[in-house]
């Protein structure tokens, strides 16, 4: 048996054997009496159900337990005596039943209950699951009065009472029957038979029961009932019925039968075979013609006829069509209209069961008609993937139909847009029709897509129809093209003309942006920086071999980078700088074009009308705005093949991943707000798993991501080591933050909206500032502060002249980062002062100069180079650097590490070691807690920085920012 009870009601409906609340085993309420467990229960019935009562004795006739408020009562029962019994009268302890059911069922887990009081708990719990499941059924007592009772009982609910029954011990059923004549005790199958009535008869009468306050069915006293005796006679044989009926489904002699008042007028859609069941014997079962024709007497029974026509009649309350049986001298067979057979498939048939009545469906009946959406070339398109795609005709996008996986043909579809009835025969079977699909069959065409549409239709698997999602399949040219852009990298032939050795990994990506510019759909190559992104764009140009040039478009600082790499790797091939005064596109002999990106957003109109074979977009998050005008400029260059390259295509959102996708295959994610819609907001909340592996299948095509850690590729790099150093706060600098936090808080505190917005963005610049230096925050001249007196004022910058001056003394060299370029004019002239070699390196130098810089650097001539963040995060090899250290912290970790990635990149041989700065206690040492947990979902979905803090409540900024003196 089961160790918990599966409800406990509370309330019945009135008039109706369904429980309103229930409760859990666990949650019965405290017994007001204590009855020892030792002592044997047994059930005492009563005229009314209700009205019975449990005692507990003692077999071994010790004293009973005082101090309970169980009632004392003297109890008469049958004990052995020599080789007879006799009567004896024993003292016991009486409980009413809602008093003592939880002491039973808690019994039955009592190691020293007595083996009567157990078996009386198993009893209680059978009694409390069948009012749980609602098998209540009004009545009256032999006198007239209202009583509930358990049932209707169904093969499982006999067998388990039968079972209890023969566990129930002598002690449990020792109290005789009244009466003269000989000495008789009680079956135990009737005496659980009575105690299950008993308890039907308590649970549905409480307080809160409706119209519980001299209501039959609902009041705790007794309440006659005049006139109701045919009624109560009849729904007595419905429960002690010996039999039950079923409905079997009979569609092939459907046309057999007219479906009579309740049809529609027309032929019967098909015919219900009353079946009857024996309660008994389950195994015994015969249709109901057969019983009327009195063949199955003999083992149903003289009364089958008569229980039967009363199942019937009771079915017939459930499902009112089933009345028509009552009109037929032998209830035997229903014909059923095409809307009762419509209403059998869904409601009624879940009514019908739940009041003992299953209906059968045929078993030949398939149930696996489905629908998917399929896309395919027009008739006449090509065979493959690039002949489908530059064509310019649109697609067919359709229903299609099919019948366990295999499609149906357009007559079977015709004919399934006919049909009328919820079941139709296809292929020699029935088969159930939902009429959604009848709907599609008869509306097959969902309109024509473009090209774009219908691959991302093809990748993800899915569109949407009517606003709803729904699975589509794209066959012929459009399948043959999904598969090659989904099939596995194979590495290609470098190309005889390239003056270097691929690694396996870059052949792979050079194999894919061949594929991906041949089909001219274009890709975004995000891999780590470092692992030799422009090389590989070197390979695709020469591996093309086409005669218009490629346009490479880069920031400022990476034009020297490219110059150098293709002179190296790719002798011979022109190579041109599109920037600068003297710039000219005259005479162009194939080759390559470097320019800015701030040129080519003032020279779109010139560069547009140059004929390109492919178009670069280096560092492409410098158009990850789409409404940029460096994003719109970029947009109007015309070409086959667009390659965008990034160590991050995701930073703050995924809107940015759109714009570099819509720019290297226009109209693939859809318009940008559609694309929010139905992607980006689903993947950044993190709510939607599909919503994420849809979005992964749409782009994984089009954008080849590796990192540095990945099995294939961590081989060929020395090991890297991340370190957080804690720092703290001089006495200035706790003083400062403090007096920033505190000021600034009052005024955030009475602000709204973006001037509220604005000053929390002050505050934190402001703290992150003076976390670096006062001098920072003060805005103080560097001239007049240098020497030991600014290292003595910042615990970064000693710290950072303890680290330089270690790994100057090995010879090594160092990459310094920050975030304001006043900060590294105080670390640079702070090193000047103290006689190291060091260059600044930030968005206002000169191209030239800082090419000349990363040559002084590359050769060992400058040891150190400060640079700020977001003018050197980017394009510069500077694998020199034995360490990189991050002066202050930035707000997004992909920045940080594309910063790390000067150094830590292909052609690194010494291991690199990255020193992080934080300041203990402060903002900082927060946000490092976040940045950890945003670089672990960097693959996924980036935070958008400093703005998102901007939102958070006054309570949590001042938690985020208060100086915890502890530290």
């Amino acid at each position: 048996m089961a160790e918990r009870m599966a409800d406990w009601p509370a309330v019945a409906r009135r008039g109706s054997g369904v429980p309103a609340t229930a409760r859990r085993e666990d949650d019965l309420p405290p017994a007001p009496a204590r009855v020892p467990a030792r002592l044997a229960a047994v059930f005492l019935p009563a005229p009314v159900p209700r009205e019975g009562r449990i005692a507990f004795w003692d077999p071994d006739d010790r004293p009973l337990p005082e101090g309970t408020s169980a009632e004392p009562a003297d109890l008469t029962v049958v004990r052995p005596h020599g080789t007879s019994v006799r009567r004896k009268q024993t003292p016991a302890l009486s409980l009413p039943l809602d008093t003592a059911l939880p002491l039973l069922v808690r019994a039955r887990r009592d190691p020293a209950a007595h083996p009567a009081t157990a078996a009386w708990g198993a009893a209680a719990l059978h009694a409390l699951r069948l009012t749980a499941r609602g098998r209540l059924l009004p009545g009256l007592t032999p006198t007239g009065h209202d009583a509930w009772r358990a049932g209707p009982l169904d093969p499982d609910d006999i067998a388990h009472l039968r079972a209890v029954a023969a566990a129930l011990p002598p002690e449990g059923h020792a109290v005789p029957l009244p009466g003269p004549g000989p000495l008789r005790l009680p079956a135990p199958e009737a005496l659980l038979r009575a105690f299950l009535d008993a308890v039907a008869d308590t649970l549905p009468r409480t307080p809160a029961a409706p119209y519980a306050t001299g209501r039959p069915f609902a009041a705790r006293a007794p309440q006659r009932l005049p006139g109701a005796q045919d009624w109560a006679a009849e729904v007595a044989a419905g429960m002690d019925a010996g039999v039950r009926i079923s409905l079997r489904l009979d569609l092939s002699a459907a046309d057999l039968f007219d479906p009579g008042p309740g049809g529609d007028g027309a032929r019967g859609a098909a015919a219900a075979i009353v079946q009857v069941h024996s309660l008994a014997d389950p195994t015994l079962v015969t249709d109901a013609a057969t019983l009327w024709a009195g063949e199955a007497d003999a083992a149903f029974g003289p009364r089958a006829r008569v229980d039967a026509a009363l199942a019937v009649r009771r079915a017939a309350r459930v499902w009112p069509p089933l009345a028509r049986l009552t009109e037929q001298d032998s209830p035997d067979v229903l014909a059923l209209g095409e809307d009762e057979l419509s209403d059998l498939l869904g409601v009624a048939a879940t009514r019908l069961a739940a009041a003992g009545v299953a209906v059968h469906w045929p078993r030949d009946l398939a149930q696996d008609l489905t629908a998917s959406a399929v896309v395919r070339p027009a008739p006449g398109s090509a065979t493959d993937g690039t002949g489908f795609f530059e064509s310019e005709d649109l697609l067919q996008f359709r229903w299609q139909l099919a019948l366990g996986g295999e499609p149906l043909s357009e007559a079977e579809m015709d004919a399934l847009a006919e049909a009328h009835r919820p079941v139709v025969r296809l292929r020699d079977q029935w088969v159930l029709v939902d009429p959604a699909l009848v709907r599609k069959a008869r509306k097959r065409d969902l309109g024509l897509l473009d090209p774009v549409d219908a691959l991302s239709v093809a990748l993800t698997g899915t569109a949407e129809v009517d606003g709803e999602t729904v699975e589509a399949v794209p066959v012929g040219a459009l399948a043959a093209l999904r598969d090659r852009l989904t099939a596995g990298l194979h590495p290609a032939d470098p190309p005889p003309a390239l003056h270097a050795t691929l690694r396996d990994y870059q052949l792979r990506g050079l194999a894919w942006l061949e594929l991906m510019t041949s089909l001219g759909l274009g890709g975004c190559l995000a891999d780590d920086m470092g692992l030799g992104k422009t090389i590989t764009v070197i390979a695709l140009h020469l591996k093309r071999a086409r005669r218009e040039p490629t346009l490479v478009v880069c920031p400022a600082s990476l034009l020297g980078n490219w110059q150098r790499e293709i002179t190296r790797f790719a002798p011979g091939v022109p190579v041109r700088r599109y920037h600068g005064q003297t710039r000219t596109l005259d005479d162009l002999d194939g080759g390559f074009v470097l320019t800015t990106y701030g040129t080519m957003r003032s020279a779109a109109p010139t560069l547009a009308e140059q004929p390109w074979g492919m178009v670069v977009a280096d560092e492409a998050q410098h158009v990850k705005n789409p409404y940029s005008a460096t994003a719109k400029a970029l947009r109007t260059i015309p070409t086959p093949a667009r390659v965008a390259l990034t160590g991050t295509p995701v930073e703050n959102n995924l809107s940015e991943l759109w714009a570099l996708l819509d720019w290297t295959t226009p109209g693939l994610l859809g318009p940008l707000k559609s694309f929010r819609a139905r992607h980006a907001r689903a993947v950044e909340t993190g709510e939607d798993e599909e919503a994420v592996q849809r979005l992964a299948r749409l782009v994984r095509p089009f954008l080849l991501r590796r990192k540095k850690s990945d099995p294939g590729i961590v081989p060929e790099l020395p090991p890297k080591t991340e370190t957080d150093h804690p720092v703290p706060l001089t006495r200035e600098q706790a003083a400062l933050y403090e007096a920033v936090v505190r000021e600034s808080m009052l005024a955030i505190e009475t602000a709204e909206g973006m001037a509220r917005r604005g000053l929390v963005l002050k505050l934190l610049t402001s703290l992150k500032q003076i976390c670096d230096h006062p001098a920072l925050y003060l805005k103080e001249d560097p001239g007049p502060v240098v020497g030991d007196r600014l290292a003595a004022r910042s615990g970064k910058l000693a710290l950072l002249d303890e680290l330089l001056d270690t790994l100057l003394a090995e010879d090594g060299s160092a990459l310094v980062f920050t975030q304001y370029v006043g900060m590294a004019r105080l670390i640079t002239a702070h090193l000047a002062g103290r006689a190291v070699p060091v260059d600044l390196l930030h968005g206002g130098t000169p191209v030239p100069e800082r090419e000349r810089m990363v040559d002084r650097f590359q050769g060992g001539t400058t040891p150190i180079l400060v640079l700020s963040l977001k003018a050197a995060g980017t394009g510069l090899n500077l694998t020199r650097a034995g360490h990189v250290v991050h002066f202050d912290r930035w707000w997004n970790p992909a920045v940080e590490e594309q910063a790390t990635d000067r150094a830590y990149r292909i052609g690194q041989t010494q291991p690199v070691q990255v020193h992080r700065l934080i300041t203990e206690g402060t903002v900082e040492d927060r946000i490092a807690e976040m940045l950890a947990a945003k670089r672990a979902l960097a693959d996924a979905i980036l935070g958008s920085g400093e703005s998102a803090l901007t939102e958070l409540t006054d309570r949590e900024l001042s938690d985020l920012v208060s100086l915890r003196r502890e530290a």
